[in-house]
């Protein structure tokens, strides 16, 4: 059984990404899928290579029950070729990874996070960089639910036997 490898991308690489890329190792932890998927994030622009993610998210994060364990970095064109599927926060983000050199070939590979959210396909995961408490806890809930659909999804096209 071959692996997959994950790449979550947001703008920054402090609030959304990270969250979903804790989200996601956190509902895999200890099942099936913690030793067959490898996850990461990062963001299309390079404002906080090297940093923590955002103390909000980090404290949201914590409130419900998820640690995150993450140092900012940027997307660069080989993560088009190393991840099996990259997951854009946002459309700004789905296109912003589409315009990379190497990005024409690997265009099935690059996804919109909220493909797999079964109350909002196709939407956005807001930004709450500006916002507030209220704003990263709907972010969470957001993240919380599609990943189950997106966890879902893997062990169907990825891991189903037969």
């Amino acid at each position: 059984m071959d692996s997959v490898k994950v790449l979550f991308v947001c703008l920054g690489n402090i609030c959304r990404s990270p969250l979903a890329e804790a989200v996601f190792k956190h509902k895999i932890k200890g099942g099936r899928l913690e030793s067959l998927v490898e996850a990461d994030s990062c963001g299309t622009a390079n404002y906080h290579v090297g940093d923590l993610p955002d103390h909000r998210t980090i404290a949201n994060a914590q409130k419900n029950g998820v640690t995150i364990k993450h140092l900012g970095r940027q997307l660069c064109a080989d993560d088009l070729d190393y991840y099996d599927l990259i997951l854009a926060m946002d459309n700004s983000n789905h296109q912003n990874i589409l315009r990379l050199s190497k990005a024409g070939s690997h265009r099935d590979k690059v996804k919109l996070m909220r493909e797999f959210d079964p109350n909002g396909k196709g939407k956005d995961v807001p930004d709450p960089y500006y916002g507030s408490e209220r704003d990263f806890q709907e972010v969470f809930d957001i993240l919380n639910r599609t990943m189950d659909s997106f966890i879902a999804h893997l062990e169907k096209e990825h891991f189903s036997k037969g």
